[in-house]
């Protein structure tokens, strides 16, 4: 049974960082691909940062510069460090992943980010 576990949120003064953790265990972590999304109270969900299987990275123009998303597939593990946070930041982020050419995909259980002063 594929898990995925997540880890690393918290409360960080703005300006500060943060990195997020996502563990796959019970599959091949390097046929999938890795996505992080957030939530914040009366928003929708939305894409945060975006790992193919080849390492490719893509991310919203909200965290362009900021965050930075990699992955070790000899771990099952892909991790997003998020510098310079803002109070716009804080949300549950979720991680996420997909199986290549499948429309199968699990999520994580998600972890609170709290950017305030």
């Amino acid at each position: 049974q594929v898990q995925l576990v997540e880890s690393g949120g918290g409360s960080v003064q703005p300006g500060g960082s943060l990195r997020l953790s996502c563990a796959a265990s019970g599959t091949r972590f390097s046929n999938y691909r890795v996505r992080w999304y957030r939530q914040s109270p009366g928003k929708q969900r939305e894409l945060v940062a975006d790992i193919d299987t080849d390492g490719m990275t893509d991310y919203a123009d909200s965290v362009k510069g900021r965050f930075t998303l990699s992955r070790d597939n000899a771990k099952n593990t892909a991790s997003l460090q998020m510098n310079s946070l803002k109070p716009e930041d804080t949300a549950v982020y979720y991680c996420n992943i997909r199986l290549v050419l499948t429309h199968y995909g699990i999520w994580g259980q998600g972890t609170q980010v709290t950017v305030s002063s």
